[in-house]
């Protein structure tokens, strides 16, 4: 049997893919900016915020923490959730080394 695609890319290629793919969704985005706004939430307080059924809150949310972008603790029937600050300064790192890479002006190009 063949390689499946992601054993192609190396293991930060994929990890960049799937934080890009997670970024990806305009209600992550929200959910990410609010948590790091008050570092700490309750899901409901995140469907009052964002505007999101909590079926739909709690997939993306699943997202985020299967991805390791943030972590959460149960209370009850509720379940606190904050960015997992040092998987934050992992992501932090992978993608400033990705934009600061240059080009190489050769003139044979467009």
């Amino acid at each position: 049997m063949g390689l499946t695609k992601s054993e192609m890319f190396t293991d930060e290629q994929n990890k960049m893919a799937l934080i890009a793919k997670a970024f990806g969704h305009p209600a992550r985005i929200a959910i990410l900016q609010h948590l790091f706004k008050i570092n700490s939430c309750v899901c409901g307080d995140l469907v009052n915020e964002i505007g999101l059924a909590q079926p739909t809150i709690s997939q993306h949310l699943k997202e985020l923490k299967n991805l390791g972008i943030i972590k959460g603790d149960i209370s009850g029937t509720s379940v606190c959730y904050c960015i997992d600050q040092d998987e934050w300064q992992t992501i932090k790192h992978i993608f400033i080394q990705f934009f600061e890479q240059e080009t190489i002006e050769n003139g044979t190009c467009c």
